[in-house]
């Protein structure tokens, strides 16, 4: 499974982004896939997770009710929209898939395939 994600950029306080994660490999859109940032100085957590077939989501706390994780129809690309964005938002989000199909977590060290990462920075 290769992971690709992008939408990356510099917005204001209140702004909205969506990012992008392109997967692609063998049987890619039987993968749940999860969102995680590493903001400055701390450790990577996880914020969003969708299962394979787009139909169970999971928030982190600190974004729910702001930010929309979901799947094209082909299930080969998995979107983060994000709005009301705080300038605690800030950080590098990667995309992810768990190292077998079919299995639908939040916890980091489940997940074996990596996107390489797209910048946020929200100012104030």
């Amino acid at each position: 499974v290769q992971l690709q994600a992008s939408g990356g950029g510099t917005v204001q306080a209140g702004d909205s982004l969506k990012l992008s994660c392109a997967a692609s490999g063998r049987a890619v859109n039987s993968y749940s896939m999860g969102w995680f940032r590493q903001a400055p100085g701390k450790e990577r957590e996880f914020v969003a997770v969708i299962s394979f077939s787009g139909t169970s989501t999971y928030y982190a706390d600190s974004v729910k009710g702001r930010f929309t994780i979901s799947r094209s129809s082909a299930q080969t690309t998995v979107y983060l929209q994000m709005n009301s964005l705080k300038p605690e938002d800030t950080a590098v989000y990667y995309c992810a898939a768990p190292s077998r199909s079919n299995i639908y977590t939040i916890s980091e060290s489940t997940y074996k395939y990596w996107g390489q990462g797209t910048l946020v920075t929200v100012s104030s």
